[in-house]
Parts: structure tokens; sequence; C-alpha cells
């Protein structure tokens, strides 16, 4: 009688197989308010990880080697950034110590696929990954000048000379060679390369189509007037998208939207409406950065003289004139461009339809202060402080819907971005009282606080808001690899 009793009690209080097995976990997140935004709980559970896997979800406490306990705090999934520039350590340091523990080069994107995986391997802090960059590819075939001095941007041939069909169809093949050796999309930045032709464009969108490969695509231009507004922009890239198959994914929709947003994302809405696979990302902050001798800021050249005063050089401070814009457009120089408005900015970060991605790069501890504060800023102040925000939708911005975004190109997403069990344990733990970004546009480096515990992999990276020394247990982010058709 004793036997069975003691059998119902552990049924009724004991760990459950819906929520893993028991026993001793390597690493036991105790107490903690377990926000998991695919299932909707948000609520008090143990956490029990073995190796880089969640292994269990429990009500009750669970045994562990190591327990932290998260008494007061949130534990969400870590977050998956696909807009990030700055894939060194500098940079990922910052990610971490503001919740992101996946950060990904999408837009821009690279030449070599097997190079950059390689390069990363075994040396990283958090989880990267990358795309296959069509300006990359284009930067290669014209022969660009940035080749030579490593710039991220075109700054002559690629932006500026038509391609004639046998360079298109170069820039396929080193296009479709990165996507067959796992690259996580086609990179594309139409406003960086506007000699680029409406064909050109389809073509490397045939190319994405062919590998079930989303997008990840910075329009052609901004603004209300036509020809050349953000409506015609999104238009091609959507109608682009429609013809080929090809998911396609819009970048910072704020910036390339300013003033239109209300128009540009009620056009993603109809698009998703009738069927077709389009998604979008934005960031928290009414500016941006750009590298000064890129052709997107060729505009300014005919401009008024009042426009140069919203150009910030990144490396002084300083405010722009004609003269200085002139004097500064050298390889490697970044501004920062204050053209959005607050208002703008808030309705694309809190759209129902954008992920939050940073576009961040610090070099030097120079850049735009999203680099360090994306996450903080959208859980201290859209959240916190104005609730323009519930936390729940914050956490599927910053992590559920970019995994969803990648998780048919890459399955390995399946288990990123999500609290359960068989979910890899990369996990953020905060303070929903206290996290907040710092970094500004005079001191962009300052990482945010807030964010107590990080795990990438299963093992900490960050401890008490201070990075963990000497680990490196970030992990490809990557497609599954294929040979090349012949």
């Amino acid at each position: 009688m004793r036997r069975l009793l003691a059998a119902c009690l552990a049924l009724a209080f004991g760990p459950s197989p819906m929520y893993g097995q028991a026993g001793t976990y390597d690493i036991v997140i105790q107490n903690g308010r377990v926000i998991d935004p695919e299932s909707g709980l948000d609520a008090v559970r143990s956490v029990g990880i073995r190796g880089a896997t969640i292994a269990a979800v429990n009500r009750t406490p669970l045994r562990g080697k190591q327990i932290i306990d998260a008494r007061g705090l949130v534990v969400a999934p870590g977050f998956i950034d696909l807009h990030v520039h700055g894939q060194n350590d500098e940079n990922y340091r910052l990610y971490a110590l503001d919740g992101v523990t996946t950060a990904l080069e999408l837009e821009v994107g690279v030449g070599d696929t097997p190079a950059f995986y390689a390069d990363h391997d075994g040396k990283s802090l958090i989880n990267y990954g990358a795309s296959a960059g069509h300006i990359k590819a284009r930067m290669a075939v014209m022969k660009d000048g940035g080749t030579a001095f490593g710039t991220l941007l075109p700054l002559d041939s690629a932006g500026h000379h038509d391609a004639s069909d046998a360079q298109i169809a170069e820039m396929r093949r080193q296009v479709e060679a990165g996507l067959a050796a796992g690259a996580l999309g086609v990179g594309m930045g139409l406003e960086y390369t506007p000699a680029a032709s409406r064909y050109e464009v389809l073509e490397l969108f045939r190319s994405a189509g062919k590998h079930r490969a989303p997008v990840f695509v910075h329009t052609r231009s901004t603004g209300e007037l036509e020809p050349g507004s953000s409506v015609e922009s999104y238009m091609e890239v959507i109608a682009a998208s429609a013809i080929t198959g090809a998911p396609v994914h819009i970048v910072h929709v704020n910036s390339t939207s300013l003033t239109t947003t209300p128009r540009t994302l009620a056009l993603i809405q109809e698009a998703r409406d009738h069927g077709l696979d389009v998604s979008a990302e934005a960031y928290p902050y009414a500016a941006g950065m750009t590298e000064l001798a890129s052709p997107l800021l060729d505009r300014f050249t005919n401009g008024p003289d009042s426009m140069f005063a919203k150009l910030m050089l990144v490396s002084t401070g300083e405010r722009l004139t004609r003269a200085t814009f002139t004097a500064n457009r050298t390889p490697g120089a970044f501004v920062i461009l204050f053209l959005n408005t607050p208002e703008m900015e808030a309705l694309a970060v809190t759209s129902p339809l954008t992920s939050i991605a940073s576009d961040g790069r610090i070099a030097n501890g120079k850049g735009h202060p999203r680099t360090a504060g994306t996450s903080g800023r959208v859980l201290g102040h859209y959240v916190r402080e104005t609730g323009q925000l519930r936390l729940v939708d914050a956490i599927r911005k910053l992590a559920l819907m970019p995994a969803q975004r990648l998780e048919q190109r890459a399955p390995m997403f399946r288990k990123k971005g999500r609290i359960k069990v068989g979910a890899d344990a990369d996990i953020t733990v905060f303070d929903p009282a206290a996290v907040a970004d710092r970094s500004t546009y005079q001191q962009p480096a300052l990482p945010s606080v807030g964010f107590r515990r990080v795990l990438v992999n299963g093992v900490p990276v960050v401890v008490d808001g201070v990075i963990k020394e000497g680990t490196y247990p970030g992990r490809a982010a990557r497609a599954p690899v294929r040979a090349m058709a012949p």
C-alpha cells in the first residue's frame, strides 16, 4: 500500500514526461519566469539543461550540477539578430551583453561562404552565420575598388556600372555556390548597387527561388516622390518574390520607409494576405548608419546645404558640411544619418509584421548605439517605460520570428527561439525591472544593463552581467551543405 501511495504521489507531483526526463542536469535555471513565445508559456518554471540542449521545463525544482537562481528574472530564448555587420569578438561581446545568442550577416552577406564559416569555427562567443551576398558577387565581378580596401560596401564600379548578361550569370554562379555551401539566404542591397537592373534583380531572385532561400534585401530607394519612392522599391522586390517563389525579407523598414512607413507596412500586409512569403524587420532608433563613400549617399552631392547637417561623422562626432562631406568620402569612413522621426521608428518597431534586428557594427569602439543597445532599448523603452509592446511580443520579435524566418531554409532554427524540451540551450536571463540600453551616439559601445545570464549552446557566456572570458561556444548557423548542380 505504501509503495502504491508513493507511486501515485510521484505521478502527481514529480517531473512529468511531457516536461522532459528526470535526473541530474548539467545546469538548472530555477525559479525564473519562463516565457516561451511559441507556446505562450509565461510562468515560473525550472529549466534543466544537458549539454547543449534544454532537457526539461518543469513546475517543480530540478537537481543540477550547477544551479542558477533566477528568482524575479525572466528566462527567455536567446535573441537572434538577422542583421549584424560586426562579425568579430568586439561586436559579439556587446551582443551577448544585450541578450543576443545568434548574430547573422544577412543583408550584405559574404563572398566566400566556406571561408566565412571556417574563419569563425571555434573562435566565436555566440552563434554566427551569413548569406551569399549579391553585393559581394557584384564587387568581385565588377572589380570594384572597395575589394582592395576591404570595405563592406561598393566604392565605384559595382555601384554604378550596368552588368552584361555574362556578368549576371557569373554573379548567379557565385551566389549559388554560396547557397550550396550552406549560406542562409541571398543578401541584396539595392540602394548600394543602383546600377543593378530590374532584370538582374529578378535573376538573383531566381537563384534564391531555385534553392528555396530567402532574399534579405535593402530596397532600392527611399521617400514619397515618384519615381524612386519607398512604395515603388518595395513593389519591385515583392514582385520578384511573387514571380520566382523566393521568400523575401525586407530589412530595416524604418530607414527605407521614413515617412512612408504606414504605406509600406500596409503593402507588406496585403502581400502576405494574398499568400506571398514576405517578412520585415526594424531597429529601435531614428538614425541610421552607412559608409560615407557608398553610392547610397551620392544623392547628397546635389542636395541643399542643410542636408549635410543631418550627417555625423562616426570617427569624430562632428556634423558635416558640404566641404567636410566631400573631404571625408574615403574608404572606411562611416556616418550616422539623422533622417527619421521617433513616431515612424515606433510604428515600425511595434508593428506585428516586424522582427527586431540591429543592423549593428562597432569598430574600435566607434559606430552606432544600435549595436550594443537594440534589445535593451526594446525591453526597457518599448516594454517597460512606454508599454507600447507586451513583454511576450517583444521576445517573439527578438527570438521566435527570426527563427521562423530561417527554419525552412535551415531546419536547425526549429530548435532556436523557443524554451521547450529539445530546443537548443541558447537562453537569456534578464531583470525586467532593470533591463535597458546605455549606448548613445557619443558613446556607442556602452553595453546594456539587466542581462544577468546568457547561455550559448548550454555554456554560460555572461555571468552576473559580465562576459565570461576565454569561452567560445558559438556554433555555425547554417543551411544544409549540398553539392553544386552541374
